[in-house]
């Protein structure tokens, strides 16, 4: 590691960096190509703009760490097994970049979530505890944003999560836990929602056209005025109610 310089607007390829201390560095802008990082603590680190790209994160944990406009893609953030995922508590993560990430099993807990984009990322059986995709710009205007667009959310845990007018298109929530979430206003065209748990989902506004929705009981929702599907998911959404419809 003593040959190995990092610090704000490195740039490094190919490398181990496991047993480099992260804490509380200022390494921003830092670009990373191709790297390894295995059981390491992100405590108090600034990554601020940094780039990621190929690496490996493998039993990470980010804890209070500024990850704010940071770019990953490619990257893999569970274990070699595929089964521990990374965890990120009280962190910044406001106007960041995810494409085709592994984030199975991560746990985003307490931590900001404003303008993030996920793109083609695997968050099978991820977690959303008190994530907030929030921002206030007044005392009484709080405004969401989010884009995680064609993800895989199978399993994943979005009790109370907030996503009210974000982008969630062609998303896959199979058998995920949605209970009480607000995703009043948002686009969830083409999405999966086959065994999902809706009870006191908020979908007023919604925009469902071309989603699986089959076993999405209207009577458990939050709200549904104004939600949008087209003509051939009635049949669906009808006998998920209980109700026996016929052609005539």
């Amino acid at each position: 590691m003593s040959t190995i310089e990092l610090k704000a607007g490195a740039h490094l390829k190919g490398v181990d960096l496991s047993e480099f201390d992260w804490t509380d560095c200022d390494l921003l802008d830092l670009e990373l190509t191709d790297c390894t990082i295995r059981d390491t603590q992100f405590s108090g680190v600034v990554l601020q703009g940094a780039r990621f790209k190929g690496c490996r994160f493998i039993r990470c944990r980010f804890a209070h760490a500024d990850l704010r406009e940071a770019e990953f893609e490619d990257c893999v953030f569970t274990d070699d097994e595929g089964h521990v995922g990374a965890q990120f508590a009280f962190c910044r993560l406001d106007e960041g970049r995810f494409r085709r990430c592994d984030l199975s099993f991560a746990r985003f807990e307490r931590s900001t979530l404003y303008g993030i984009e996920m793109e083609a990322c695997n968050l099978r059986g991820a977690a959303f505890v008190r994530a907030d995709f929030g921002r206030a710009f007044g005392r009484k205007v709080v405004k969401c944003s989010a884009a995680l667009k064609g993800c895989n959310l199978e399993l994943a845990d979005l009790t109370q999560v907030r996503l009210p007018d974000c982008d969630l298109n062609r998303s896959n929530f199979r058998e995920a836990v949605l209970v009480d979430a607000d995703l009043e206003g948002a686009d969830l065209r083409e999405c999966e929602f086959f065994h999902a748990l809706t009870v006191g989902l908020k979908l007023a506004r919604a925009d469902l056209r071309g989603a699986e929705v089959s076993g999405l009981n209207l009577s458990e929702l939050g709200s549904l005025d104004g939600m949008k599907v087209s003509v051939d998911q009635q049949y669906r959404l009808l006998t998920a109610m209980g109700l026996d419809v016929y052609a005539e």
